[in-house]
């Protein structure tokens, strides 16, 4: 598991259109990267959908959110195309990225954990047990001023 001040690895990953997403490209400003066990599950699910509802005041904050589990390409199309899911899903289907970051449990599907990591490239925040539902808002609370 990476801890805060960490380097952020590097990765490249396709989304649910295809698209080559990577962290280089996010430089600058803050990033979300949430890990998920899987789609279609009534957590995961939850977890999506909640920053969904927020990612209008994520964005306003100058947010960039992906979520990451190991399931495929047109897996996560469906997924994002049922719930109206407005960022990136990444395809980790190698789990590369879930091992770089710390985020692969058992079975071989990513744990559910969440990084912030800074315009600059360093882990912020980690948090390692999340309540789905709330989670966005934790997050979004988490980079407004002390």
């Amino acid at each position: 598991m990476l801890r805060v001040g960490d380097r952020a690895p590097g990765f490249a990953a396709q989304d649910q259109d295809g698209e080559l997403r990577t962290l280089d490209a996010l430089r600058g400003q803050h990033v979300v990267l949430f890990f998920y066990p899987a789609d279609e599950t009534p957590g995961c699910t939850a977890e999506a959908c909640a920053f969904r509802d927020e990612a209008e005041a994520l964005r306003a904050a100058g947010v960039a959110v992906l979520g990451v589990s190991t399931q495929g390409v047109a897996s996560h199309a469906r997924f994002a195309a049922r719930h109206g899911l407005p960022y990136p899903l990444l395809a980790d289907v190698d789990k590369a990225l879930c091992k770089a970051y710390g985020a692969l449990g058992l079975l071989g599907v990513a744990k559910r954990v969440t990084y912030l990591i800074a315009p600059d490239g360093r882990i912020a925040r980690v948090w390692q047990r999340v309540s789905p539902a709330g989670h966005a808002r934790e997050v979004l609370a988490a980079l407004q001023p002390a």
